[in-house]
């Protein structure tokens, strides 16, 4: 009973709540090219510090260029660094700063590019997707790491 009144709050949160707004309906993710509008629900945003902003189709997408910046700036796919990031909590879809969200590894929900993280909010969120999905570790900002973007992206 608990977890359904739990899940209820949960979407009657999410009817409210603001999340990314794509910049145009026919952006494309530079990354893997596919188009953002439709994947709504996995979009992440970086604003970087000329004032631009980038958004990209998953976590893993964004990550792939905040790992590698001076890549991206050198190729000039973007003009200047990240100056912060944003993910949507997937049960939300909530706005959220990427470096506060909790990530979702190993769970039976691919992204739009296969294996991905899953952002969520807080640890009541993590329960809740943890029993629709599964997972196998949920990790702050600080433990995402270069080789562990390699490793979904295999």
């Amino acid at each position: 009973m608990k977890k359904i009144i739990l899940l209820v709050t949960i979407l009657a949160f999410s009817l409210n709540a603001g999340g990314i707004k794509l910049l145009s309906p026919h952006s494309i993710d530079p990354v893997y090219q596919l188009p953002l509008s439709k994947y709504k629900k996995f979009i992440c945003q970086a604003n970087l510090k000329n004032g631009k902003t980038m958004q990209f189709v998953s976590v893993k997408s964004m990550l792939q260029v905040y790992y590698h910046q001076g890549y991206f700036i050198y190729n000039k796919y973007m003009d200047s660094k990240f100056k912060d990031m944003f993910v949507q909590d997937y049960l939300t879809v909530e706005k959220i700063n990427a470096k506060k969200a909790l990530y979702v590894f190993g769970s039976r929900l691919v992204g739009p590019h296969g294996d991905d993280l899953i952002p969520l909010k807080d640890r009541a969120s993590v329960k809740l997707f943890n029993i629709k999905f599964g997972g196998t570790r949920t990790m702050n900002f600080s433990k995402l790491s270069v080789g562990l973007i390699k490793y979904l992206d295999q």
